[in-house]
C-alpha cells in the first residue's frame, strides 16, 4: 500500500512535468497568437502562463486524489444492533452464513444437553418479557 502510494506520487510529479512541457510548447504559441489582437502582447503572455499553471494544477490535484482517495467513515453500522448486522452479513455472504448454521447444527446435535439448556434459557427470557 505504501509502495503504491509512493508510485502514485512519482507518477503525479512526472505527469505535472509532462503537462507543463506540453502546455508551454504546443498550447502557448496558439493561445498567444489568438490573444494578441484582443489584449496585446504582454497580457497575452500572462494569460498563456496562467492557463498552463491552471491545467498543471488541475491534473496534479486529480492524480493526488487518485493516490490517496478520501476515506469515508460509516457510523451507520455502529448504530445498528447485533441482529440486524448479522442478517446483513448473511445477505451479503450467504455461503459463510450457511457454514455458521451448519456448525451450530453440528454443535446442537453433538451436545443435546447444552442445546436444551440454551433453548430453555431463551424461552425463560421470552416468558419474563411478556
Amino acid at each position: 500500500m505504501i509502495l503504491k502510494r509512493a508510485l502514485y506520487y512519482v507518477v503525479a510529479a512526472v505527469a505535472l512535468a509532462a503537462t507543463a512541457v506540453v502546455c508551454v510548447v504546443f498550447l502557448a504559441m496558439a493561445l498567444h497568437a489568438a490573444l494578441i489582437p484582443a489584449v496585446g502582447e504582454a497580457w497575452a503572455g500572462v494569460l498563456v502562463a496562467a492557463a498552463a499553471a491552471a491545467l498543471a494544477g488541475l491534473i496534479g490535484m486529480v492524480l493526488l486524489i487518485m493516490a490517496s482517495p478520501p476515506r469515508r467513515h460509516s457510523r451507520r453500522d455502529q448504530d445498528k444492533d447485533l441482529t440486524s448486522r448479522m442478517f446483513e452479513l448473511a445477505q451479503a455472504k450467504p455461503w459463510i452464513a450457511l457454514g455458521v448454521v451448519g456448525a451450530l447444527a453440528a454443535v446442537a446435535l453433538k451436545n443435546p444437553r447444552t442445546t436444551a439448556t440454551v433453548v430453555s434459557a431463551l424461552m425463560a427470557g421470552r416468558a419474563s418479557k411478556s
